[in-house]
């Protein structure tokens, strides 16, 4: 699909990945694009940029009342990009059971409830669905497992949505980037991404009609390697 003219939800567009691809529809001709996050304010100067075509909307991905209240002001809407995360939780057996929770409450069932709320939006389009996953929904990171955990669980979601979508003529995209330069992993020591690369990596392998996109290096080298041998990866992963 081409982004000219189309309507577009981003959820988590005050930041990191979120806002880079907000500012990249923009630029590329979208016609509106609904930006949620959890502070609308946080919103405040991309709406400013849009000039009328950026619509903010309050929305906490594990708050069933602002999805609902959401998803009510959508009527028609070509891409939704389920990119609001949570990376809370560390290793499975040293990590806090609560921030586990959340990175599942977060990452699998918010991306699942958002996508149910705005689905009849999406079927008056036949329009497209992007999960922002990463390449540790692929194999654990044994630092990263709570975490992991719940982006494999999304990839799960992912492609369950693709063979119950595919059957309505729509599409759904997995994407998996490897470390992006975002607040969410200051804490992490390897090479970075600009999410601005990303962004753009992103809505080309949307428009070219990927299934599964890896929008930067490291990721390209991981799905490369998980292509031929998936038990390869966990092996990476598991040595770093």
């Amino acid at each position: 699909m081409a982004l000219t003219s189309s309507t577009l939800l981003i959820t988590g567009a005050n930041r990191g990945i979120g806002r880079a691809l907000t500012e990249l529809a923009l630029t590329r001709g979208a016609a509106r694009i609904y930006a949620a996050a959890r502070d609308p304010r946080s919103l405040d100067a991309l709406v400013a940029r849009g000039e009328g075509r950026i619509v903010p909307l309050t929305l906490d991905v594990t708050r069933p009342d602002q999805i609902a209240e959401a998803a009510a002001q959508v009527t028609s809407l070509d891409l939704l990009v389920n990119n609001a995360g949570l990376l809370s939780s560390a290793g499975l057996l040293s990590g806090e059971l609560d921030a586990i929770e959340r990175d599942m409450r977060t990452n699998y069932f918010g991306t699942l409830a958002v996508t149910r709320a705005f689905l009849p939006a999406l079927e008056r389009t036949r329009g497209s669905v992007v999960n922002v996953l990463t390449v540790a929904a692929l194999a654990s990171m044994a630092g990263l497992g709570g975490y992991s955990a719940s982006k494999a669980a999304a990839l799960s979601l992912t492609q369950s949505l693709r063979a119950e979508l595919g059957r309505k003529g729509m599409r759904v995209h997995a994407v998996f980037p490897g470390p992006v330069d975002t607040d969410m992993a200051r804490e992490i020591t390897l090479p970075k991404t600009p999410p601005t690369e990303v962004a753009r990596a992103i809505f080309e392998g949307i428009e070219r009609g990927d299934d599964d996109i890896f929008p930067d290096a490291m990721a390209r080298q991981v799905g490369d390697v998980w292509a031929r041998a998936p038990k390869e990866v966990e092996k990476m992963f598991a040595a770093m």
